[in-house]
C-alpha cells in the first residue's frame, strides 16, 4: 500500500516551486509519497491516471518511462 506524507520531511522543495510543479503527463498536482520501497517520490492526484515519479538525490525524476502507476491519492477533505 502506498503511504503517503503530510508534509515534506523527505523533499525539501521550495513552497514557490510547490505551487507550479505539476505532472507532466496529467498536469496534476503532485504530492508527496513513499514508494514501496521506502523511498520518497511524488505522486499525481489525477482520478483518472495516479502517477508516482520516484525521487533520486532530493530530485524528483519527472519522466513518464520513470512513473509507476500509483493508488488514487485520499483527498485531504
Amino acid at each position: 500500500m502506498n503511504k503517503h506524507v503530510t508534509h515534506t520531511e523527505h523533499l525539501a522543495i521550495d513552497p514557490w516551486v510547490r505551487q507550479i510543479l505539476r505532472c507532466p503527463v496529467t498536469g496534476a498536482e503532485l504530492v508527496d509519497g513513499v514508494g514501496p520501497d521506502g523511498q520518497p517520490e511524488l505522486v499525481s492526484t489525477s482520478e483518472v491516471n495516479p502517477l508516482a515519479y520516484p525521487v533520486r538525490d532530493g530530485v524528483p525524476i519527472l519522466l513518464e518511462a520513470e512513473a509507476r502507476h500509483a493508488e488514487r491519492v485520499p483527498s485531504e477533505d
